[in-house]
């Protein structure tokens, strides 16, 4: 860095020192060039001081200042050249304007006030003592920039408090503008940021991870981190580092990962989904030893779906991009989200009453009162004893906070990721298999609770649980209908998203690669469901009028012989669906709706409310 920094002083001081040799040899404007020396002088004073102090200089307002500096300094030569004119004809035809002189000492002023803010700005805390720096001449058309600057710089040359302040206003600029956190990762804000996070006091580790989380709102930015060694710090973070400060930085890695997919596999490598299913189930799951333990996919997966038994399973369980509500650093905190978590993991580990936290916030725990200990084994990273007892002696506060984020962040870096997700998985038959036993007690918790939501049908998470329930559809035995009828009813529902999704969810139920097609089909039709799609496909909106009547093809298709069709018409109902534009333009929808008719027309008369 001092290397580079001397290079580009080199030229403007060379330049300067020209200015200062031809001042004293002009014919012409003595005055004005006498001028013009002694702020030049003045210049390459600051200019050689800088690269005295080249190892403590910010590089970014460095090169921009001191490329400014040399154009100022090179107009000079040439207009102080003009003044040594010799003989009376080039004296005659070089014409310089009074207005030049002024303008080049207003340059050189600019370019003295820069070279000083920036040795201001470059100096250590200690040595600023908090001074206001004030604008440069260089920032006033972007007085944000310098602003931006200023704290990189502290960043870089600040005691560990000074530092933590500085994070926290770059994370004030990154929140508060887009354009703003774009400057502060063009301007090397990002490294160190993370050497912030690595080596600061638990505030400004905070605040720095904040700051990163923040600036990773496009591909492009979030690459730029990996680059600056990312990974590496939220692994040292993740395995070491205060609870508080790893929650804030799960938090960071779920920004990351939601705003650039492709970096799921990296962390994966850098063992941080391990790492943050250690934190989900700390003290949920019951250790056989306080070192690591060899476990089998199965057991492994089990602990995981066991370690979040309530609402929190449904960003696991889901895939979706509905932004449900959940516990963020920067604010919009619905702090019951993941509280039972926190609850059980207590009253499995003491076996005791839950403790009472006077608060505002304060959620119940279930009417059991308590919750059934388990004997499952989860791999946890080996720690030293200390390590151990401070995170037990955590406040209950600070690990539900950690879970909570632990949980979005494996939410985004499991979505859409087949060989990462380690929980509930749609499309995967293998991991769906290992990771939700139906008869385990833990995934019968899981039903209950996507169950009574969705019973309810009130709760912001209604349509993350619908999904849920739509992903986990080949999972559950054929008597196990419960989950039927409350989709059936949110046909009917007044939202028309709400009616969508529960006609996807169903459709996962009846179609034919789930092997209970049949059971499941006859069920939808028991509890009501071909009314209701009728309706739907006739009168719905277009939000919803494709999703049920892939449904009632299925349905058709499958139950072919149902009492419960004939009446509601539905051989009429697909006749008139087969003549709409927005059928015939999807061959898939197209196939199975034609399909679906000439299984009716083998049972039903067109018009008719009974069979043949």
């Amino acid at each position: 860095m001092a290397d580079i920094v001397k290079q580009i002083l080199a030229k403007p001081i060379q330049l300067a020192d020209q200015v200062t040799k031809a001042a004293d040899e002009v014919s012409s404007f003595k005055q004005e060039c006498a001028e013009l020396k002694s702020k030049t002088e003045k210049l390459v004073s600051l200019l050689r001081q800088a690269a005295r102090a080249s190892s403590d200089l910010y590089e970014r307002p460095t090169r921009r200042i001191i490329d400014d500096t040399e154009l100022v300094l090179d107009k000079a030569l040439s207009l102080v050249l003009k003044c040594r004119a010799n003989g009376l004809m080039k004296r005659v035809f070089t014409i310089i304007p009074a207005a030049a002189f002024r303008k080049m000492y207003s340059h050189l002023d600019n370019s003295i006030g820069d070279v000083s803010w920036l040795l201001r700005v470059s100096a250590s805390g200690d040595d600023r003592d908090n001074e206001y720096l004030g604008l440069p001449p260089i920032a006033a058309n972007e007085p944000i920039l310098c602003l931006i600057w200023e704290q990189i710089a502290i960043l870089y040359t600040g005691s560990l408090d000074n530092r933590s302040d500085a994070a926290a206003s770059l994370v004030s600029l990154a929140r508060d503008n887009d354009r703003y956190g774009k400057l502060i990762i063009e301007e090397g804000g990002v490294g160190p940021l993370l050497k912030l996070l690595k080596e600061g006091k638990i505030e400004g580790q905070e605040n720095a991870a904040k700051a990163i989380g923040l600036l990773g709102k496009d591909p492009e930015s979030v690459e730029h981190m990996i680059h600056a060694g990312v990974c590496t710090v939220f692994t040292k973070i993740l395995k070491e580092g205060p609870m508080k400060v790893q929650a804030v930085t799960a938090w960071a890695v779920s920004e990351l990962a939601a705003n650039y997919p492709k970096c799921q596999d990296l962390f994966a490598q850098h063992n941080i989904i391990r790492l943050l299913v250690s934190h989900l189930a700390f003290e949920t799951i019951q250790e056989h030893s306080k070192y690591a333990i060899a476990c089998n996919k199965a057991t492994l997966i089990h602990a995981v779906v066991m370690a979040n038994s309530n609402n929190a399973t449904v960003k696991l369980a889901v895939d979706e991009d509905h932004q449900s509500p959940v516990l963020h650093p920067m604010g919009n905190q619905t702090p019951n989200q993941m509280h039972n978590v926190v609850t059980n993991t207590m009253a499995m580990k003491g076996g005791a009453k839950l403790p009472q936290k006077p608060s505002n916030n304060h959620v119940r725990s279930n009417s059991q009162g308590n919750v059934k200990q388990f004997h499952h084994v989860y791999y946890q990273p080996q720690q030293s004893g200390a390590t151990v007892k401070g995170r037990e002696l955590e406040d209950p506060a600070t690990k539900f906070y950690m879970k909570a984020m632990a949980a979005r962040a494996l939410w985004h870096l499991a979505k859409g990721n087949s060989s990462i997700c380690r929980t509930v998985a749609a499309r995967d038959t293998d991991l769906r298999r290992y990771a939700f036993k139906p008869n385990s007690h833990a995934c019968k918790l899981v039903v209950d609770q996507l169950l009574k939501i969705t019973e309810k049908a009130d709760s912001e998470l209604l349509i993350p649980c619908i999904k849920a329930i739509g992903n986990l559809a080949r999972t559950f035995r054929a008597t196990e209908t419960r989950m039927i009828a409350p989709l059936v009813k949110l046909l009917d529902e007044r939202e028309d998203e709400v009616s969508k999704e529960a006609a996807v969810a169903l459709t996962n139920f009846a179609c034919t690669d789930n092997y209970l097609h049949l059971d499941h089909s006859k069920a939808i039709i028991s509890a009501g469901g071909a009314k209701h799609l009728i309706q739907l496909v006739y009168f719905g909106e277009q939000i919803v009028q494709l999703s049920a009547l892939v449904l009632l093809c299925y349905i058709a298709l499958h139950v072919p012989d149902s009492k419960e069709l004939a009446q509601a018409e539905a051989l009429t109902v697909l006749e008139w669906a087969s003549k709409q534009s927005y059928t015939t333009q999807d061959e898939t929808i197209d196939a199975l709706l034609q399909e679906a008719k000439s299984r009716l027309e083998l049972y039903q008369s067109r018009g008719s409310r009974g069979f043949h």
